[in-house]
């Protein structure tokens, strides 16, 4: 089929098309001709298909929490395994479609404009967005967002590679900016409708709060405060870390979440300077607000362990804030770019009762600042450098 495709063949037009398919499918024949180059096993793709693989544990623990959130919504005290793990299935595929086809489809016809390759950066967007959405938000907004964010963030700044901000972040914060009240309060984190026979529907006056919009709502109230279910059941720290709680579909497991992240370290695909910056800042700044909580400020009260556990703070240390294109790149520099996406999440959520999670907005600015901190760190390294040898000499 290759002929067809190269210039002079009949669909020579489409050939980053082709070539898209032939990359994803098989490993390239083409081997460099001249010059030095290092070689090496891992590239673009695979990197992406690792993190399409440590996504995995959250997205299928996620669609079963959809089917057990909406059971419990119903009011029913049955829990099989298989007809909720496949109501969450058919309630989160069609984001997954819906996400792809957008987002892939505007990168080949770029590629195609631009008569270049066809990217793989957005195998792993195109997954991350519908896990950061509530799964009740609708699918045309899902995809406005998607086509908003493709367009905007990533290819006008030349496509994989270049953006300066988390392509999916920015999917996020579009929507909940554009449709708040689609993307926030008590009635977009439990699916509602019935599909297919499995499940049921859920009463229009249901208040399903995810438990950090529960805090939110408590201002005034002390630390003797309890995270309740949607039943009303109380919830432990063990349930918050196992995830079985409201949210968005891929960010309640924080146990998920974590064997993710052991897939990432030990494939070395993300940086564990960040993850565990990320995470200090987060202890550091909970402990901190902790010590010197006041009702009116409710989620001060949460313990170290519990913030660390909610919303989606442990999902974005270990999926957002470690993006290689827009987190930091000096070894220095990592370390206080994860701190302070910790620090901002946490105190974000923590003081601002309107907003309760502060995750995306902290990456994002720290998206923002992370070529800053590089030229600092980088600039501080030349000067000490020079003193040294000015000293030797």
């Amino acid at each position: 089929m290759r002929p067809h495709f190269e210039e002079g063949g009949r669909f020579h037009s489409f050939k980053s098309v082709y070539d898209g398919f032939d990359t994803f499918l098989f490993t390239p024949t083409t081997t460099s001709t001249s010059g030095t180059h290092i070689h090496d096993a891992i590239d673009s793709k695979r990197t992406m298909i690792i993190v399409v693989l440590a996504l995995m544990p959250c997205l299928l623990f996620g669609m079963y929490n959809v089917g057990y959130q909406n059971h419990l919504a119903c009011g029913m005290t049955t829990f099989p395994f298989w007809h909720l793990f496949f109501y969450g299935f058919l309630a989160v595929l069609p984001k997954i479609i819906v996400s792809y086809v957008v987002g892939l489809g505007i990168e080949f016809v770029v590629a195609q404009w631009r008569k270049e390759e066809i990217q793989e950066g957005f195998l792993v967007t195109g997954i991350l967005i519908p896990m950061i959405c509530p799964i009740e938000t609708p699918l045309w907004m899902i995809a406005v967002a998607t086509a908003f964010s493709v367009i905007f963030v990533k290819e006008v700044f030349g496509g994989t590679g270049f953006n300066i901000f988390n392509v999916a972040l920015v999917t996020r914060a579009f929507l909940f900016f554009a449709y708040p009240a689609s993307m926030s309060g008590d009635q977009v984190f439990v699916a509602h409708d019935s599909i297919w026979g499995l499940g049921g529907n859920v009463a229009d006056t249901f208040s399903g709060a995810t438990p950090l919009g529960e805090v939110a709502t408590m201002a005034g109230s002390d630390a003797s405060m309890h995270l309740t279910a949607i039943n009303g059941a109380e919830l432990s720290n063990w349930d918050l870390f196992f995830g079985l709680i409201p949210g968005s579909v891929g960010e309640t497991s924080t146990l998920c979440i974590l064997i993710g992240a052991a897939i990432l370290l030990l494939a070395g695909i993300a940086s564990w300077r960040i993850v565990l910056s990320v995470f200090a800042g987060g202890a550091v700044m909970s402990l901190v607000a902790h010590l010197t909580a006041t009702p009116t400020y409710p989620a001060s009260f949460l313990s170290v362990e519990q913030q660390l556990c909610l919303g989606g703070f442990a999902f974005a240390a270990v999926f957002m804030a470690t993006d290689p294109v827009t987190a930091a790149r000096t070894n220095t520099g990592k370390y206080i770019y994860g701190f302070l996406v910790g620090v901002i999440a946490i105190l974000i959520r923590t003081y601002n009762n309107g907003y309760p999670e502060g995750a995306m907005l902290a990456v994002l600015l720290m998206n923002a600042f992370a070529p800053l901190i590089d030229y600092c760190v980088v600039q501080c390294n030349i000067r000490r450098r020079m003193k040294r040898a000015k000293v030797n000499a």
